[in-house]
């Protein structure tokens, strides 16, 4: 197994996504690239403590490669607005690959250098070494399957689950 951390706005989004991939085993919902240990979701959404709403996804690449992986990842959120997903705005919700070898930070260079001519605009996701990483609290794993009706999830998640399946219909569980 092999370990990727991304983020692409709220975690909620990018863990539902990246759940129905086959070959991801698991993904917990997160926080990384800040200053402040051990951070709270208040703490996070306040925008003081410099981490991102991220994702770690452990997989297996004999199933999903780290490229694909990236591939899904540049397509179910826009990695060309600086610090913002939607209406969810600040440096938490930042476009962000969080590279964990040398091997995974040239792939990632390629994958965006391949997405750039897929965009309007520059890609503005943010590569850098990964970090620590701080899970979120409980409630916040798995978090669609667990409200799928909620407002966010029904007009927000849904619908980058449902452009994954359109997407990457071959790569879903």
């Amino acid at each position: 197994m092999e370990t990727a951390i991304l983020g692409g706005g709220c975690f909620w989004c990018t863990e539902a996504v990246f759940l129905d991939v086959k070959g991801v085993a698991k993904v917990v919902s997160g926080y990384a690239g800040g200053a402040e240990p051990d951070p709270t979701y208040e703490q996070v959404c306040a925008g003081a403590t410099g981490h991102a709403e991220v994702v770690q996804i452990e997989f297996d690449p004999a199933v999903i490669d780290y490229h694909d992986l990236l591939e899904i990842f540049f397509t179910i959120h826009d990695p060309t607005t600086l610090n913002r997903q939607g209406n969810d705005i600040g440096t938490q919700y930042r476009s962000v690959v969080y590279h964990l070898s040398p091997q995974q930070q040239a792939v990632a260079r390629k994958v965006m250098a391949e997405m750039a001519v897929v965009w309007d605009a520059p890609i503005v996701t943010e590569l850098a070494p990964a970090p620590t990483f701080y899970p979120a609290e409980a409630y916040h794993q798995d978090y669609f399957s667990h409200h799928p009706l909620q407002s966010y999830c029904a007009f927000v998640v849904a619908p980058k689950l449902a452009k994954l399946r359109a997407m990457h219909a071959n790569r879903v569980k």
